[in-house]
């Protein structure tokens, strides 16, 4: 894998510099040398009966100690490489809806950054359920996403906090792509086929990201997810595929993936029928093995 090495971290201060321009309506912005956990950090924020209570909230650094990824994982960094951080957002939502805010949340970021690359270039990035940004099918960037109870500050029933966690990998894609046994990709892969992704700065990244995942919040507490289902299939990777879903490590269904419903749930064409699928890891098979 040919790569460019992506332009060192600015310094926190800058970045919150940066940040506050681009993103004047987020009532916290923070950014790091290092820190055990943005996620962990903003749960604990909101949770808090003291401190801050208007939101958004945003929480980046440049060195996670015990970053977090889906179904427990660490997250694998080190300072330079990755683009990691948090938002925090209200929403008011009903319980059975929250588990859609993950592939919402997936979905946003892979549009945002699509924004940021050539048209002729979009199609190699794109989405596999429930929310993990692809670039030719290896991983770009993961994203894990909590939902607390809104402490303190609760408005009403249906309030809640979401936590947004993103990490983005910038460089080093060989490394991880040895050290994890399967292909990753990183933005200096993506900026040496692409000019506009060149110029993007990391502050640019994480503000574009950031804005996507507060409008889609947004409209998803005023218009609900009707519209989930289109977007998600204009940057599907698992459209057609013949997939296995693993729960902890054993096949717990297997068929052809054919979208999402509203619901955020993925649809498994079996011989059994249309199946949706709430939660499990998602293996593509090779075609051959895959019997109907």
């Amino acid at each position: 894998m040919d790569t460019a090495p992506h332009p060192p971290l600015p310094s926190p201060c800058q970045l919150v510099d940066e940040l506050r321009s681009t993103l004047p309506h987020f009532k916290q912005i923070q950014w790091l040398e290092r820190t055990e956990s943005t996620n962990a950090d903003l749960l604990g924020m909101a949770r808090a009966s003291h401190g801050p209570q208007a939101r958004p909230w945003l929480l980046g650094a440049h060195l996670q100690e015990r970053g977090r990824g889906r179904a427990g994982r660490s997250w694998q960094n080190r300072p330079g490489a990755n683009l990691m951080f948090s938002c925090a957002f209200d929403v008011f939502l009903a319980p059975q809806q929250l588990p859609t805010l993950s592939p919402l949340a997936g979905l946003a970021a892979c549009e945002a950054l699509r924004e940021l690359i050539e048209p002729e270039h979009r199609g190699h990035l794109t989405m596999k359920w429930p929310n993990d940004v692809q670039w030719d099918s290896a991983k770009l960037a993961g994203i894990l996403v909590e939902v607390t109870r809104a402490g303190a500050s609760r408005l009403s029933p249906d309030h809640y906090v979401v936590i947004i966690g993103m990490g983005l990998n910038l460089d080093d894609a060989r490394s991880l792509s040895l050290s994890l046994n399967r292909r990753v990709a990183d933005w200096s892969e993506i900026a040496r086929r692409d000019t506009r992704a060149a110029t993007v700065s990391a502050a640019g990244l994480v503000a574009h990201v950031a804005q996507a995942w507060y409008t889609s919040l947004n409209e998803a507490t005023a218009y609900g997810f009707d519209a989930l289902p289109l977007r998600y299939a204009k940057v599907d990777s698992l459209a057609g595929q013949h997939i296995n879903v693993l729960d902890d490590g054993r096949i717990a269904q297997a068929g052809i993936a054919c979208g999402i419903n509203r619901l955020g749930q993925l649809l498994l064409r079996t011989p059994q029928g249309e199946q949706s699928i709430s939660i499990g890891e998602v293996s593509v098979r090779p075609r051959q093995e895959y019997a109907p």
